[in-house]
């Protein structure tokens, strides 16, 4: 028999952040994070929908659409009259298909991020390869998983798609890939990623709770746009103890 997940008592919800994502489409993200990471697991049933909503502090329409988007993704079943049942664990799908961090020990956590910075400026000489410009949008930004402060990104967008439209601080949404879909026409289809330790860089923020210049993971990535071209670089310095690396392969 699949065991039902009951409703627990959420923590008051903290302000949302500039840039954050739609309500419905944070909710399931968060389900297809937690989906994936098998924290629902296949044949759960989910509570019942007002319980869910009631839990998340949404209207039970803002639930179903993100209930919806779920069964559009082929991660969840709807049942008339019985309820929604998990199909099982997919990692491949969603606006956070690529961000391979989740919550240590226990996997998920939904992603948001705080914008330190944004500037143009010229690329650091040990940046990966993403195009002849010597110029790039970098993006700094604090990354946290279901509102804990996890990491640190500096993230470098090549010079040519910065002509392709505006991207501000105060248009960027805090899901980036989605933003460069929706303000450049820009696709990130995959990833490279090489993983070692790394000093904490000095503008790491207080609020991630390492000392400066801590050797923690590092994350060096290269992006790839729909075309197969790179695109974009970035360096992810996190702290072990409240996140952790996954892949899966294939």
């Amino acid at each position: 028999m699949p065991k039902t997940l009951r409703a627990t008592p959420a923590p008051a919800p903290l302000e949302a952040p500039t840039g954050a994502l739609p309500t419905y489409l944070r909710i399931a993200e968060e389900l297809t994070r937690d989906i994936g990471s098998g924290r629902l697991a296949e044949g759960d049933k989910l509570p019942p929908e007002r319980a869910m909503a009631a839990d998340k502090g949404v209207a039970v329409a803002t639930l179903r659409k993100a209930l919806q988007l779920l069964e559009d993704r082929h991660l969840i079943e709807r049942r008339q009259g019985s309820g929604n049942y998990v199909l099982g664990g997919n990692r491949s799908v969603g606006t956070y298909a690529l961000l391979r961090l989740e919550l240590a020990g226990q996997g998920g956590g939904l992603p948001t991020a705080r914008l330190l910075d944004m500037t143009r400026a010229a690329k650091p000489a040990t940046l990966p390869k993403i195009g002849a410009s010597d110029i790039g949008l970098r993006i700094r930004r604090l990354r946290f998983l279901s509102d804990v402060p996890v990491a640190v990104e500096e993230i470098w967008l090549d010079a040519r798609w910065l002509d392709k439209g505006p991207l501000t601080p105060n248009n960027v949404s805090e899901s980036l890939y989605r933003s460069y879909e929706d303000r450049l026409g820009l696709k990130i289809s995959e990833a490279e990623d090489v993983i070692r330790m790394g000093a904490l860089p000095d503008w790491a923020p207080d609020a991630l709770g390492l000392a400066p210049a801590a050797n923690v993971p590092l994350i060096e990535r290269r992006a790839f746009d729909q075309n197969g071209s790179p695109a974009e670089a970035s360096w992810t310095w996190y702290d072990p103890t409240r996140s952790q690396y996954f892949a899966r392969v294939p």
